[in-house]
C-alpha cells in the first residue's frame, strides 16, 4: 500500500484540540487590543501596558497559520472521502454559507459598539448632523474577523483546480508517490526554515509590511495581501500534503522541541527587531528589512509547528471536554468580536489593572458565547450546519435486553 493510500483511522484528538485552541484564542487576541501602550483599536482602555501587546504578538504569530495547516489537512481528508462534488457542496454550505449569512449581523454589532463608544468618549455632539458613512468597493470591504472564512474558501477552490489535472495524468500513482517522497524530505527540523524563505520574500518586497504584525491579517478588500496568501497558503498546502503522509505527524510530534526552541529565540528576536508594537512599516527593501522578514518568516512558521508537534505529542488522546469546545470554537470565533468590542466599551473605564479587565473581558464573552451555543446551536440545525452534526439533547438510552420466554 502506497503512503498516499495509508490513513489511520482514528480521529485526530490533537489538530482537533489545536484547531479549536487556534480559534478559541482569537477572543483573548481581539479583547487585548484595548490595553495596547498605544492606540491601535477603536476602543481605548484607561488602563494600558505593553505586556498586552507582548501577549497580542504571541498569539498573533502561530495561531491562523497554525488553523491553515489543519484546514488544509482536513480538507484533503474530506476531499478524498467525499470526492470533488461532496467536498465543494460541504465548503460551500460550513464555510462559505457561515461567511454570507453571519457578515450583516456581525458587521451590525460592530457599529453598535462603535456609535457605543464614540458617544461614551463624547466623540459625537447633540444636534450635530452624523459623519457620512464610509464608501466600501471590493478594494476595502471589510471582512472584519471573518475573513478566514473567506481565505479558506479560496484556498478550497483553488486545491479542487490544481488537484483535477494532477488525478487526471496520474493514472498509476506514480506522480502520488513522487509527491509523497518529497513530502517526506521536507519535514524535519529544517521544515520552518524552507517554509520562511517564500513569506520572508513577500516580507520584504511589501512596503507596507509592519514587522510587529508578521502575517498581515487580510480583513479588509477581496484580494488578500500577498505575504497572506504565502504565509497562509503554505500551511494550507503542507496539510493538504500530509494527509497523504499520515505517518509524517509521527515525525513533526517527535520535533517539538526544537522547533519550540526555536520558536522562542526567533520569536523573542522579531519583537525586538520589529521595535515592540510599533506600527511603522518598513517600507525600504533595505538588508535590515531582509533580516527581519527573514527572522518573523521563521517564528511564524516554527511556532506554528511547535504548536501542531505538542499538540499531537500532549493532547492525541480524546478528552470529552476538549471535543466540546473544539465543537463550540467556530460559533465563538463567528460570535465573538462584536461582544468583545462592546465588553471593551463598557470596561474601559473602571479602576482596576489592565490584566484584570482583559481577564474579564475574555471570561465574560467566553460564557456568552458557550451558552448560547449550547442552547441554540449544538442540538438544533445550526450545529449540523456549522458542525457537519447535530448532538441529541439526550442520547438514546440502550434497549434493554428481552428475557427469552
Amino acid at each position: 500500500m502506497s503512503a498516499s493510500e495509508t490513513h489511520l483511522p482514528e480521529r485526530l484528538h490533537g489538530l482537533d484540540a489545536l484547531r479549536g485552541g487556534a480559534l478559541l484564542l482569537g477572543v483573548v487576541l481581539h479583547a487585548s487590543l484595548s490595553f495596547f501602550p498605544q492606540q491601535i483599536w477603536i476602543v481605548a482602555d484607561d488602563s494600558r501596558s505593553i505586556g498586552a501587546a507582548g501577549l497580542f504578538f504571541a498569539i498573533h504569530l502561530f495561531r491562523m497559520t497554525a488553523f491553515f495547516l489543519i484546514a488544509g489537512l482536513f480538507a484533503h481528508m474530506m476531499l478524498a472521502r467525499k470526492g470533488w462534488f461532496g467536498f465543494a457542496k460541504d465548503r460551500a454550505v460550513r464555510i462559505t454559507g457561515p461567511l454570507l449569512a453571519f457578515w450583516f449581523p456581525v458587521m451590525a454589532g460592530i457599529v453598535t459598539a462603535l456609535v457605543w463608544n464614540a458617544h461614551a468618549n463624547g466623540l459625537v455632539t447633540p444636534g450635530a448632523p452624523p459623519p457620512p458613512p464610509p464608501t466600501y468597493d471590493w478594494t476595502n470591504i471589510p471582512l472584519t474577523h471573518l475573513w478566514f472564512l473567506y481565505v479558506l474558501s479560496l484556498f478550497c477552490i483553488v486545491a479542487l483546480i490544481l488537484r483535477a489535472p494532477f488525478a487526471a495524468l496520474d493514472r498509476n500513482g506514480g506522480w502520488g508517490r513522487l509527491v509523497d517522497r518529497l513530502t517526506g524530505a521536507l519535514i524535519g527540523w529544517w521544515t520552518p526554515f524552507l517554509l520562511a524563505a517564500p513569506l520572508a520574500l513577500a516580507f520584504w518586497l511589501d512596503p507596507k509590511w509592519i514587522a510587529f504584525f508578521a502575517v498581515p491579517t487580510p480583513d479588509a478588500g477581496l484580494i488578500p495581501h500577498t505575504a497572506a496568501l504565502v504565509g497562509f497558503g503554505l500551511a494550507f498546502a503542507l496539510g493538504f500534503l500530509l494527509d497523504r503522509r499520515r505517518d509524517l505527524l509521527t515525525r513533526l510530534a517527535g520535533w517539538w522541541p526544537v522547533y519550540l526552541i526555536l520558536a522562542v529565540v526567533s520569536g523573542v528576536w522579531s519583537y525586538v527587531l520589529a521595535g515592540g508594537p510599533s506600527l511603522t512599516p518598513m517600507t525600504e527593501p533595505t538588508q535590515a528589512k531582509a533580516i527581519a522578514a527573514a527572522v518573523v518568516a521563521i517564528a511564524v512558521f516554527s511556532s506554528a509547528l511547535a504548536a501542531v508537534g505538542l499538540c499531537l505529542r500532549f493532547l492525541s488522546g480524546h478528552s470529552p471536554m476538549r471535543r466540546y469546545l473544539a465543537d463550540a470554537s467556530y460559533w465563538v470565533y463567528i460570535l465573538h468580536l462584536p461582544l468583545v468590542m462592546l465588553a471593551q466599551v463598557w470596561v474601559q473605564n473602571w479602576a482596576g489593572p489592565w490584566w484584570l479587565k482583559l481577564a474579564g473581558v475574555s471570561l465574560g464573552v467566553f460564557a456568552v458565547c458557550l451558552i448560547s451555543y449550547e442552547l441554540t446551536v449544538r442540538h438544533g440545525f445550526m450545529g449540523k450546519w456549522l458542525n457537519g452534526r447535530r448532538i441529541p439533547w439526550r442520547r438514546p438510552a440502550p434497549a434493554a435486553a428481552i428475557p427469552a420466554e
